[in-house]
């Protein structure tokens, strides 16, 4: 392996995406290469029982910018999402999906951003019809609603996990499962500055999505009262003169 740490890290968790993977490192490669800036791509294969881990590792021998991992055990989106950034060596990390409905083309608009502010996260507000059914498009809408209003946060589309940020964002950050819904609010909660930016929704390349109503509302309604309690109970303090 390269010990020169690359600028970008692609951090992506997969499972069961064996239909977009190849596609899906072509749209990288496509979208990377002609910016002439290094890059990884580091992807975390979460037990999938298709046969996805197969053409990883066919990729990862073609490319040697394709870092490749794969979990025991199902351990889910957080755990898959955490290992890749402990992996990653960029100075800059970007998560994206496996299903080719984040459009790697959008990178040079993070990196963009990102010289004004530490994170930034995609928003498909104005391109969820492009891309989705209608039962996600109100799924993601409620559970927007209901994160926002209880963590007192005003992200326009926090369900949204492609996003961009510093590496050092990441140094104090408590994760835990469900925590990459809330990466936005965490990274803001230890000073970082964040932005949002509009984004391409593509429709699925291949497969089933793995996320709906259960997923978003539901499964993740304790962990936002986990994070509600973490920001009322954060310790917050300035210094304003020391002798020593």
């Amino acid at each position: 392996m390269n010990q020169t740490p690359p600028e970008i890290s692609l951090v992506i968790p997969c499972y069961n995406e064996e239909g977009n993977l190849w596609v899906l490192a072509d749209a990288i490669t496509s979208a990377l290469d002609p910016l002439g800036i290094p890059y990884e791509v580091v992807i975390t294969d979460d037990a999938s029982t298709d046969n996805s881990w197969t053409l990883l590792k066919k990729i990862a021998v073609a490319d040697s910018r394709f870092h490749i991992q794969r979990f025991k055990g199902n351990c889910g989106e957080s755990a898959a999402s955490w290992a890749g950034m402990m992996g990653a060596r960029g100075r800059c990390i970007i998560t994206l999906d496996a299903d080719l409905q984040n459009d790697p083309r959008d990178v040079p608009k993070f990196l963009q951003a990102l010289h004004q502010y530490d994170c930034v996260c995609g928003t498909r507000v104005a391109t969820r019809g492009h891309g989705d059914n209608l039962l996600r498009i109100a799924s993601s809408r409620i559970a927007n609603w209901v994160r926002n209003k209880l963590s007192g946060e005003n992200i326009s589309d926090a369900g949204c996990t492609y996003r961009a940020f510093r590496r050092e964002c990441l140094a104090n950050i408590k994760f835990f499962k469900g925590a990459h819904r809330f990466l936005p609010t965490l990274i803001k909660m230890e000073g970082f500055s964040l932005a949002e930016i509009p984004v391409t929704n593509n429709p699925r390349f291949a497969g089933q999505s793995h996320y709906g109503v259960w997923n978003r509302v539901f499964k993740s309604f304790f962990d936002l009262l986990a994070v509600r309690w973490m920001k009322k109970r954060m310790i917050r303090y300035e210094i304003v003169e020391k002798l020593s």
